[in-house]
């Protein structure tokens, strides 16, 4: 029988994507590794539960599985209740205004015109930029968890760049990025433009502007335009593909039908097991479009 295996999702070791494993395995993913996994037949996906917590919950019908069943399709791999308890100690869901840890105010570039502003814990570095697929970026300041809520708050809405950007957006325009160059300077014109801004909160302290580029990190020189993003994960499916690029949790796979991205995270609640290379019988949409059975 084969070994069987649950994702807890991909991380950014230093510089490095690396596919996690319940256990506590792990699985480097340089440049031109085979990506070769079956969904175990008949299985269904259950929620990962949350803060180190397993789901309380069962799927309908069930009373000896662990985890209510979630939807396939979901980037989140957690039940309503679990998802509750999730944001519940969520910065980006304002539930931790009492939080000591100093914070980092950042722009984030992820293709001509696609800046955000966001936040992140100091001690964590550039790992949430890592996270997000973010190809360059530059801190803009440093201070208190409320201090650069406001910041973020002013910048948005000054600079008129929003806290969010889709990953579809993102995945539509890696393959086809300017220059390190070009890129830089359209982050550098908005940092120079929030730094001129009145109305910083006195506890916020600014940060001269430093690009950092992860095209590179990344693999994104040369990326094949994707032919599409895989929609879901299903019981019995099959994906393999040679890795070429990631960024943020995407994983750019050549497969025998072309690049196809894949987001990691609906890898998480299922149960896997090793595959042969070539194969692909999980359903893929276009960019953007609908999806309308297997690929």
């Amino acid at each position: 029988m084969a070994q069987e295996w649950k994702c807890a999702g991909l991380r950014w070791v230093g510089e490095s994507p690396v596919l996690m494993w319940d256990g506590g395995r792990r699985s480097a993913l340089p440049w031109g590794k085979r990506v070769a996994f079956a969904v175990v037949d008949g299985g269904v996906r259950r929620c990962v539960g949350a803060r180190g917590n397993s789901c309380p919950m069962r799927g309908t019908g069930d009373t000896e599985a662990v985890g209510a069943v979630v939807a396939g399709r979901s980037v989140n791999a957690r039940c309503e209740e679990c998802g509750r308890l999730d944001r519940a100690h969520s910065v980006a869901a304002d539930t931790l205004a009492d939080d000591p840890r100093p914070y980092s105010v950042y722009l984030a570039w992820f293709g001509p015109g696609m800046v955000k502003v966001g936040i992140t814990a100091v001690e964590r570095g550039s790992a949430r930029l890592l996270e997000q697929g973010a190809v360059v970026f530059s801190w803009l300041g440093r201070g208190p968890l409320m201090a650069a809520r406001r910041s973020e708050e002013l910048l948005r809405t000054a600079l008129g760049v929003p806290d969010r950007i889709s990953y579809d957006a993102k995945r539509a325009v890696r393959s086809a990025l300017p220059e390190v160059g070009a890129r830089v300077a359209e982050v550098r014109e908005l940092h120079g433009r929030a730094v001129r801004l009145g109305g910083w909160p006195e506890a916020l302290e600014r940060m001269p502007f430093e690009a950092v580029d992860h095209g590179g990190v990344f693999g994104l020189s040369g990326l094949p335009s994707a032919v599409g993003v895989v929609g879901e994960l299903v019981a019995g499916g099959v994906m393999s593909g040679e890795l070429v690029a990631a960024a943020g949790p995407d994983l750019h796979l050549r497969t025998e039908r072309g690049v196809v991205v894949l987001d990691t995270r609906l890898m998480a609640g299922w149960q896997l097991a090793g595959a042969e290379e070539g194969q692909l019988t999980v359903p893929v949409r276009e960019f953007g479009g609908v999806q309308d059975g297997l690929f």
